[in-house]
């Protein structure tokens, strides 16, 4: 495929159901659509709602959304300043080698330098080989020594038990 004549450009309201489909996407080339419970209409309040919890770039041939990137900060503890990390980064496979994940990781990038970000980081499945080398390429490290630790269902909520939290913090 030549050079993509794709624009990205932050999502907007309108985007949420094209992007809530390309997650759809992304879950089955991952092969973890028994995992994905997620709706649009939750998609659409962690994007815009009143606490928006993530934000998204879209890449869009024309007018139509072919390529996103979901992302939020985080904060490291010994750099003193936040980070921008990217939870998912997908582009249909029609679409791909024309420079739109390049262009999405670019303008990620970007923002993160702007916002003053002392990292930008994601993780990347160990057998996604091509993912990987793709990540190399533009001068990413994976990193051999850590391991993504994750609590979720009743794990989570056996830990939680007898917990009092304050609503709103």
């Amino acid at each position: 495929m030549s050079e993509t004549t794709a624009t990205i450009r932050a999502a907007t309201p309108a985007d949420a159901g094209a992007i809530f489909a390309l997650m759809y996407e992304l879950a089955e080339f991952e092969k973890l659509t028994h995992l994905f419970v997620a709706t649009e209409d939750g998609l659409k309040d962690a994007l815009f709602g009143a606490r928006p919890s993530i934000e998204a770039l879209v890449a869009e041939d024309n007018t139509r959304v072919v390529g996103y990137a979901l992302f939020f900060h985080n904060y490291s503890s010994f750099l003193g300043k936040r980070g921008l990390y990217l939870e998912d980064v997908y582009v249909q496979p029609g679409q791909r080698g024309g420079g739109l994940g390049r262009a999405l990781l670019r303008h990620l990038a970007a923002l993160a330098v702007e916002r003053q970000c002392g990292r930008f980081e994601w993780t990347v499945l160990d057998w996604n080989q091509p993912a990987i080398d793709f990540y190399e390429k533009l001068g990413a490290t994976v990193l051999p020594d850590w391991r993504v630790v994750r609590l979720t269902g009743p794990a989570l909520e056996e830990l939680a038990a007898g917990v009092q939290t304050a609503v709103g913090r």
